[in-house]
């Protein structure tokens, strides 16, 4: 199977976006598979919506290992069955905690493997920072991944209310490169996201 690796920094709403998705695409019930960060890997069942508050937090680096769930893609012959695996937030520098810095390695790990890449970025913080709420790590990202895997940029938390000026700024600096506005709590904007993961994946 091929997999969507979803990558970002933290609470820029990557794994809302995982759970959400997911349910766009008809998943209520499914196996997570959880890869930890010092190895190992298993299964648990994750019941979408019921778990989202387990696994979705206001607290940086809730993410701390590789999740993935398993979806089916409409398409035209037969559908076709697409890994997207979560990953922990993206930064600059080395972070203190021994955990989130092999959680990241993970991350940068999994992205020389991954079929195509989908890079979340909250619009609403760049609306009101500026683009120095772009991590520097993440320009070098999509420098470096058009060269070895289809990728493409969310631009999430549309609605919120500094995120079309956001939106802006963040199809200046990944000119270029496919920008799709989303709402992963919202669930919207998901129609052109399936479409490119059909597509490349």
């Amino acid at each position: 199977m091929r997999t969507a690796l979803i990558i970002g920094q933290a609470n820029a709403g990557k794994t809302l976006f995982l759970l959400n998705f997911a349910r766009y695409l008809g998943v209520e019930r499914a196996e997570m598979t959880v890869q930890a960060a010092e190895g190992g890997t298993f299964t648990r069942p994750c019941h979408l919506e019921r778990d989202r508050p387990l696994l979705v937090g206001d607290e940086p680096h809730t993410t701390r290992c590789l999740q993935s769930l398993t979806v089916s893609l409409p398409a035209r012959k037969r559908a076709r069955v697409v890994v997207l695996t979560d990953s922990t937030g993206l930064l600059d520098g080395i972070d203190e905690d021994r955990q989130v810095r092999l959680a990241v390695a993970q991350t940068l790990r999994a992205l020389r493997l991954a079929d195509a890449v989908l890079h979340v970025i909250d619009a609403d913080r760049v609306g009101r920072q500026g683009r120095a709420a772009i991590a520097e790590v993440e320009v070098q990202i999509a420098r470096y991944l058009p060269l070895r895997a289809p990728y493409a940029v969310l631009a999430n938390k549309m609605d919120l209310p500094a995120a079309a000026r956001g939106l802006a700024t963040i199809r200046r600096v990944f000119h270029g490169r496919p920008v799709f506005a989303i709402s992963a709590l919202e669930r919207k904007g998901f129609r052109e996201v399936r479409r490119f993961v059909a597509r490349y994946v």
